[in-house]
């Protein structure tokens, strides 16, 4: 009786929540790897912006060319210098000139899943934003 009436009260307390993509730097290309740095990714805070990714905020890579995909966190690189750097042991996992894919992730309740939109920004080889969308195509078949 005591356990139904506690679990009662957490459904209504606790609500289920998701997880999903906030923000999105799609073929953004790696221009410098840094293997004896501190960690991380710079990233050019033109880029930082756009894509609405705060400093310090963890962040996943994917690169297209070896299909590695791993997180770290993502911190300010000049304006305006299109810089998207590997650091450390994130040096290891692409070369200059790979494609990748940086994306953030967040919590939303599930009152928030079905009016969520994610920022994204599409980028050419020079990491130039070449268009922002908030809604990601449906893949035909």
């Amino acid at each position: 009786m005591v356990f139904r009436l506690f679990w009662q009260i957490i459904k209504k307390v606790v609500k289920m929540q998701r997880i999903l993509l906030r923000s999105k730097l799609h073929q953004a290309r790696v221009t410098h790897s840094v293997l004896n740095y501190e960690g991380s990714c710079s990233i050019d805070l033109d880029l930082l912006d756009a894509a609405g990714i705060a400093e310090h905020e963890q962040i996943d890579i994917y690169v297209v060319e070896n299909g590695a995909r791993f997180h770290t966190y993502a911190i300010a690189a000049e304006r305006g210098s299109k810089m998207i750097s590997l650091n450390g042991a994130a040096a290891r996992m692409a070369a200059v000139g790979d494609k990748v894919i940086i994306c953030a992730y967040g919590i939303f309740d599930e009152s928030e899943v079905a009016t969520h939109e994610p920022k994204l920004v599409y980028l050419n080889e020079k990491n130039d934003i070449v268009r922002t969308s908030k809604n990601i195509p449906i893949q035909l078949a």
